[in-house]
């Protein structure tokens, strides 16, 4: 019997709208001030890479809606070549929805280059960031996060830390299950029960390891 992981495919954790991105030459057309001809609703751009240097010029938009969908879009596409500029804008941007939708996309294109950063977005003023950042490091899976992840378990949201408790769950790494164990017993239930979850789900796979190895 093939034991699945549910929390692979587990989505960015902070609901918001994707309701409109920014795409081909509309894009280039359209002035500063003109949000409504920079906004578009589009029905699908995931996997055309005719948008890409559109969506990453946008991510510069004085409109901070613009930045965010741009990012929303550059996610989805799951595009590397988006890495370099999506970390610039968890780094300096100063709205809390866009870094946290950036934080978002670096997981879902998830490439180890923007490990770091994430890594330093864990002690963002914003929870959202925070939150964002703590499910993108559980999608990349680097071990380099391990330890800052540890750290953000004493988070004060709650939000934050049932995130860090899935990504460790990811990650699998042996002091990440002793804190899980830990983690279990959180004054949150949806902390304790994704504690559990994660648990569960390492000792499925660990089970079916060692009906292989026989």
């Amino acid at each position: 019997m093939l034991v699945t992981d549910s929390s692979i495919s587990k989505s960015c954790p902070v609901p918001r709208s994707r309701i409109g991105i920014v795409a081909h030459s509309s894009w280039a057309k359209s002035g500063p001030g003109n949000q409504a001809r920079k906004v578009e609703m589009v029905s699908d751009v995931t996997g055309d890479v005719r948008s890409i240097s559109a969506l990453v010029r946008a991510l510069g938009d004085e409109d901070c809606y613009v930045r965010q969908e741009a990012a929303s879009a550059l996610g989805a596409m799951g595009d590397h070549r988006a890495v370099k500029a999506l970390v610039e804008l968890l780094e300096e941007d100063d709205d809390e929805d866009v870094r946290a939708e950036a934080a978002c996309a670096l997981g879902e294109i998830g490439n180890a280059r923007a490990v770091e950063s994430l890594i330093q977005a864990l002690l963002d003023s914003g929870k959202d960031v925070r939150a964002e950042a703590a499910w993108a490091l559980g999608r990349i899976r680097d071990i380099r996060a391990v330890e800052p992840l540890i750290q953000a378990l004493n988070d004060d949201e709650e939000d934050v830390r049932e995130e860090v408790v899935w990504s460790l769950g990811r990650i699998r790494n042996a002091r990440a299950i002793e804190l899980l164990n830990q983690a279990a017993g959180d004054k949150s239930a949806h902390v304790r029960r994704a504690a559990a979850e994660a648990l569960a789900n390492i000792g499925a796979e660990g089970a079916l390891t060692n009906q292989l190895g026989q």
